[in-house]
């Protein structure tokens, strides 16, 4: 698939920002939203897809989740990830069927590792995160009951992002309870590191490459892309 119009949500930083780079650098035309719009509202969500006009529609916002312990959490810290990463991959998979977007567009939910084995000091995270995969699944569903050439994935980086505040804070409270730094944690773990520009180059490949097309869920590694 070439792709011609692209829109990032969560270009700020991180994924999103690389993501948007690396869509530039291949001379895609990019509409990079960050903090100053705000994609939990259905009407901003509808606003970006119709000024980008998108045949691809990346999904990289969300928030940080605070790194503590269930007895340190409250329900505010702990419910965080629901009502901002699941809303927005729910309001822009809504919007996109019901635009809808071209046939074939795609539509690539950034989720986490999280959601597949769990993350004990991040409180909501990881069901957040798994929630965001069933989402992509639902809404290919719908898409393909209508017949709208949509495709809907999400991509799921399986281990800690060197370079990002949310990896360097997870590798920071894992390897406290064990004694190690941040450093030495990545290293033990993840001994190939996976950075913003890995999943970046992911996401690309995702989009416009045929190896995986007809799949929902799609994991990437320090080691490269693999069905789930």
């Amino acid at each position: 698939m070439t792709i011609h119009h692209a829109l990032v949500i969560g270009a700020g930083s991180g994924v999103g920002r690389a993501t948007a780079d690396a869509l530039t650098a291949a001379g895609v035309r990019v509409l990079a939203a960050g903090h100053e719009r705000d994609a939990t509202d259905p009407a901003q969500v509808a606003a970006l897809l119709d000024e980008a006009d998108p045949d691809l529609v990346v999904v990289t916002a969300g928030t940080r989740p605070r790194m503590a312990p269930i007895e340190d959490q409250n329900w505010e810290s702990f419910s965080a990830p629901w009502h901002v990463d699941v809303k927005i991959a729910f309001e822009v998979g809504r919007a996109a069927l019901a635009r809808p977007l071209r046939a074939n567009s795609t539509v690539v939910i950034v989720s986490s590792g999280a959601g597949l084995g769990g993350s004990p000091l991040s409180g909501g995270y990881a069901g957040a995160k798994r929630t965001q995969m069933f989402l992509a699944d639902y809404l290919q569903s719908a898409a393909d009951a209508r017949e709208l050439g949509i495709r809907f994935v999400a991509l799921v980086p399986r281990q800690l992002l060197v370079g990002t505040p949310i990896g360097e804070a997870a590798a920071a409270a894992y390897g406290a309870r064990t004694g190690q730094s941040a450093e030495a944690y990545f290293k033990e773990h993840y001994p190939v590191p996976l950075d913003s520009a890995g999943v970046a180059r992911a996401v690309l490949s995702v989009a416009s490459g045929q190896e995986h097309r007809h799949k929902r869920l799609l994991a990437v590694t320090g080691t490269g892309l693999e069905a789930i």
